[in-house]
C-alpha cells in the first residue's frame, strides 16, 4: 500500500535551496520509498550502500567516487559509508546547486564528527519516523498545529474501546502492517531485529557482546513510558553498567529508543530531573514483549504505558511535519505531581498532555497540569488529557479532555 508520507512537501522544499538533504530515521520506516517517490519525479539516480561491493568501492576510493557520479544522485544508507562526508563537501563546494545529493540513513549520523565537521552549513536534515496514525488512516496533518493555537478539538469523535490497543499493537512500520497474520508480523520483527544488530549497529560500534543488544531492547520496551533506570537495564549481564549504559545509547542512535528529558524551570526548584524512556514504535513494543492485541487490552497497567508511548510517537511524526520547532519533555516533581508530555514550541508556547486509556475523565486527572501551568506563565497554551471519549470538554483555564481519536481524524458535525 502507498501511504501518504507528510514529510515528503518539506523534503522538496529542501531539494530546491539545499545542496544536500538528508533524510533519516529507523531501518524499514520509510525512508528509500519516500527518496525514490520525489528522486523519480527529480531525474535522480539511485545507489543504495546496502550492496558490500558499492560500499568498498566507495571506501576504497571517495574522491573518485563521487567525482563519477550523475549531477542528482540518491545515496541510500549513508551511514555505512562516513569516509564519503568530506568528498561530498568538497564537491559541494565547487558547486553548490541545490539538491545534489539526496541522502538517507538509518543512523544518527550527526553524531559521527566527520559529517558535523564537513557538512555544517551545507546541509538540511529531515528525521521520518514510522508511519502516524494521520498517514495510516486520513493524510490529514492531525491536531498538533491547532493545540499550540490554543483551540481545542471540535465535534464528535469514536470511542475506540478495544482498537486502542490494535493501534499499540500495529505500531507505525509499513511491512508488517500489511502482513494480516500474527505470526508472519512477528517474524517480520525477528527478522528487523536480527538485520539491525547484524549491519547497523555492528557497524557503529565494535561491540563484543552483540547477542546482549536485542535483550537490552526488550528490557527498554517493558521500562517504556516510565523514568528511565539503568541499573534495572543492566542487571540482568555479566557486563559492566557502563557498557550496557553505551549499548543503549547505540539504540538512541538507530532510532529504536527515544529518552525524554525532565522539563526544567527556575520557577521550579523541587523538580525530578531522571528521563524518560519511550520505545519509538509500539509496534516493535509489542513484538519484544511478545504481546498481542487481545493481551494488552487485558494488561491495563502496561496498555497505560504503551498507550502514552503511542500518544508520544503520534506527537512526533506530527511535529516533524509542522512549521514549528517544537522541543518534547516529561513534568514530574519530588511531589509527585507529573505531566505526561510537555511540547514547548520555539519562540514560546507550551502544551502539556497527560493520557488515559479510559473512557471517563475526573478533576484529579488535571492535578498535574495545573500544577504544571502555574510554572509555565504566559508560556501556557493549553493542557490537554487525551482519553477515549466521544467528546471535548472544558475543565476550564484552559484545560481541556480531548478524545484520543481527534489526534488524526476529523470529527463529524465539526
Amino acid at each position: 500500500m502507498d501511504y501518504p508520507r507528510l514529510l515528503q512537501a518539506h523534503l522538496e522544499e529542501a531539494l530546491d535551496d539545499t545542496p544536500v538533504v538528508l533524510i533519516h530515521g529507523p531501518r524499514q520506516c520509510g525512508k528509500t520509498t519516500l527518496a525514490k517517490k520525489v528522486g523519480n519525479l527529480r531525474g535522480y539516480t539511485y545507489l543504495s550502500f546496502d550492496d558490500v561491493t558499492l560500499v568498498a568501492a566507495a571506501k576504497a576510493d571517495p574522491v573518485g567516487f563521487i567525482d563519477r557520479l550523475a549531477d542528482k544522485v540518491i545515496l541510500d544508507e549513508i551511514q555505512h559509508v562516513p569516509e564519503l562526508f568530506s568528498s561530498i563537501k568538497h564537491a559541494v563546494d565547487q558547486d553548490r546547486k541545490p539538491g545534489r545529493f539526496l541522502l538517507t540513513g538509518s543512523a544518527n549520523v550527526l553524531l559521527l564528527p566527520r559529517l558535523s565537521d564537513s557538512l555544517a552549513g551545507r546541509i538540511e536534515v529531515l528525521q521520518l519516523h514510522a508511519l502516524s496514525r494521520c498517514e495510516i488512516e486520513t493524510g490529514s496533518y492531525g491536531l498538533l498545529e491547532q493545540l499550540f493555537r490554543g483551540e481545542p478539538a471540535a465535534g464528535v469523535w469514536e470511542k475506540l474501546g478495544s482498537k486502542l490497543a490494535e493501534y499499540v499493537v500495529e505500531g507505525g512500520f509499513p511491512e508488517p502492517l500489511q502482513r494480516s497474520n500474527a505470526r508472519r508480523k512477528k517474524q517480520w520483527y525477528q527478522n528487523y531485529i536480527d538485520t539491525l544488530v547484524q549491519r547497523d549497529i555492528k557497524d557503529l560500534a565494535r561491540i563484543s557482546n552483540l547477542e546482549s543488544v536485542p535483550k537490552i531492547l526488550q528490557l527498554a520496551a517493558n521500562q517504556s513510558a516510565q523514568l528511565l533506570n539503568m541499573s534495572a537495564i543492566a542487571s540482568p549481564f555479566q557486563i559492566s553498567r557502563q557498557t550496557v549504559a553505551s549499548y543503549f545509547s547505540l539504540l538512541q542512535h538507530v532510532f529504536l529508543v527515544d529518552v525524554l528529558p525532565a522539563w526544567h524551570s527556575n520557577r521550579g526548584k523541587r523538580l525530578v530531573k531522571t528521563p524518560k524512556v519511550h520505545m519509538s514504535d509500539t509496534g516493535l513494543a509489542s513484538a519484544l514483549l511478545g504481546l498481542s492485541a487481545e493481551q494488552l487490552d487485558s494488561d491495563r497497567t502496561m496498555l497505560g504505558h504503551l498507550l502514552e508511548s503511542f500518544i508520544y510517537n503520534e506527537l512526533r511524526r506530527q511535529a516533524s511535519w509542522s512549521d514549528s520547532d517544537i522541543k518534547f519533555y516529561h513534568f514530574r516533581d519530588q511531589d509527585q505531581y507529573e505531566v505526561d508530555i510537555v511540547m514547548e514550541q520555539h519562540g514560546g508556547g507550551m502544551v502539556a498532555v497527560e493520557v488515559k486509556a479510559a473512557a471517563t475523565v475526573t478533576e484529579k486527572d488535571f492535578k498535574g497540569l495545573r500544577k504544571l501551568q502555574s510554572l509555565a506563565g504566559d508560556c501556557w497554551k493549553m493542557g490537554v488529557v487525551f482519553f477515549d471519549g466521544e467528546v471535548p470538554l472544558s475543565f476550564g483555564g484552559g484545560l481541556y479532555a480531548i478524545p484520543i481519536s481527534s489526534l488524526w481524524n476529523e470529527g463529524v458535525d465539526a
